[in-house]
């Protein structure tokens, strides 16, 4: 029998099986410091397939070094990084495949039709947090590599499996498997691209600006500058640079029809001490996009740069200058070369399952893999089952024939890539 149709075989008799294992990791609520609970189910799972199974607890102290390491938490103790490894006989290309454990909160649960954390089915799609962000790429990634190793079939590459966690607060979990040594020809990240290849992905990071007024009594407000009034000033300002930036990607066919490629946005506004009192001080805070082939120190200066010509339009910033820092989240950009073999590869396997090409373009949003691109150079495509616009929402779910369809073509993709020993 044809090793592939075996594989396929494999993942269709094992239909059941699998949705199982999902509701069990859907229904353990993996938030950031609760990971461990939803990582035993991974564990447990590999050591089943007699995969070659590393847990450790990341260690700060270990990661401060690097200028990559970010998070808000003071230890990651008893939240494990987990890797299982389908060793290969050599002679072949290896692949990481990289999925996050963890999960962001479910929020006001009055707005879930049933419970976040139920792994209810309904009409072939199963709901819950985690769902399609992103356990159900991760358990499709699981799918292929049991189905590989359960049908006898042995590669010449390895094939490495990561479920970390921190990826929502900035991908702590994965710099800490990098900085581990884990090391590939090629990275696969499972997130919820709708079977979409991304190739691209942009980066951002927070920033926060402290704009500065003069206080006043409110009845004589003349005689203060309000921090308010100006701060309108700075967020009109920045909107200026953010369509300068996005206009530099307008002939990338791969972000044809996103009105905003890397957008700037403001979230957050505080200001103000007294409503009869003049301003004298307002924060803004916001998500800076990154393009894809940018480096975060180029990205940080050009914003920095930008952010002193304020004094070109206004000499009040000439002596009250907008202060910048940068706090919070950060995720880095990444690329990968179109022409690139490991394209050609994901393209070739989706092809074979859906019997059409796959549409390629760029993605909205970052992901743990532009550390692997920036710290190793490692090639990175995102590519998983589920919608991006069910991810953090109430009622999150993902289509189960869309998940097994995925497990196929990451099954296929492994198969070409790694290549079989005959």
């Amino acid at each position: 029998m044809d090793v592939k149709i075996k594989v396929k075989k494999y993942i269709h008799d094992n239909r059941n099986q699998t949705v199982t294992l999902l509701q069990k990791l859907v229904q353990e609520r993996s938030i950031s410091g609760n990971e461990a609970p939803a990582q035993e189910i991974v564990i447990h799972h590999l050591n089943h397939l007699g995969l070659k199974v590393d847990v450790w607890d990341p260690d700060i102290d270990e990661m401060k070094s690097s200028p990559f390491f970010i998070t808000q938490r003071d230890s990651f103790s008893n939240s494990p990084n987990v890797v299982g490894v389908l060793e290969g006989t050599g002679k072949g290309k290896s692949i990481i495949i990289n999925g996050h454990i963890d999960v962001v909160p479910e929020g006001e649960r009055s707005q879930w039709t049933s419970d976040p954390y139920s792994g209810e089915i309904i009409d072939n799609k199963m709901y819950g947090r985690g769902t399609t962000d992103m356990k159900g790429g991760n358990v499709a990634a699981l799918l292929a590599i049991e189905a590989i190793k359960m049908s006898d079939v042995q590669l010449k590459g390895s094939v490495i499996f990561q479920s970390v966690i921190e990826e929502e607060s900035g991908g702590a979990g994965t710099l800490a498997a990098i900085l581990r040594g884990y090391d590939a020809d090629a990275v696969l990240i499972p997130e919820p691209t709708k079977m979409k290849i991304f190739p691209k992905q942009q980066g951002s990071m927070w920033f926060r600006l402290k704009v500065k007024g003069r206080v006043a009594h409110g009845g004589t407000r003349y005689e203060g500058v309000s921090a308010i009034e100006k701060s309108i000033a700075v967020i009109q300002h920045i909107l200026k640079l953010e369509s300068l930036r996005n206009e530099r990607l307008l002939n990338d066919p791969l972000y044809k029809g996103v009105p905003i490629p890397i957008p700037i946005n403001i979230g957050r506004i505080e200001g103000g001490t007294w409503p009869s009192s003049v301003s004298d001080l307002v924060t803004l805070e916001g998500r800076f996009g990154v393009a894809p082939d940018e480096t975060m120190e180029n990205a940080k200066e050009e914003l920095e740069n930008w952010i002193s010509r304020l004094a070109e339009q206004d000499e009040w910033f000439k002596d009250y200058h907008v202060e910048i820092e940068y706090f919070g989240a950060r995720w880095v950009p990444g690329s990968i070369e179109l022409d690139h073999p490991f394209m050609s590869t994901l393209s070739n396997a989706f092809m074979n399952v859906f019997e059409k090409d796959p549409i390629i373009e760029a993605s909205p949003w970052g992901t743990d893999g532009g550390l692997f691109t920036q710290i190793k150079q490692m090639p990175t495509i995102v590519f998983g089952p589920g919608e991006t616009k069910v991810a953090h929402y109430p009622d999150e779910y993902i289509d189960l024939d869309e998940l097994f369809r995925c497990a196929e073509i990451m099954a296929y993709t492994i198969l070409d890539w790694c290549e079989v020993n005959e």
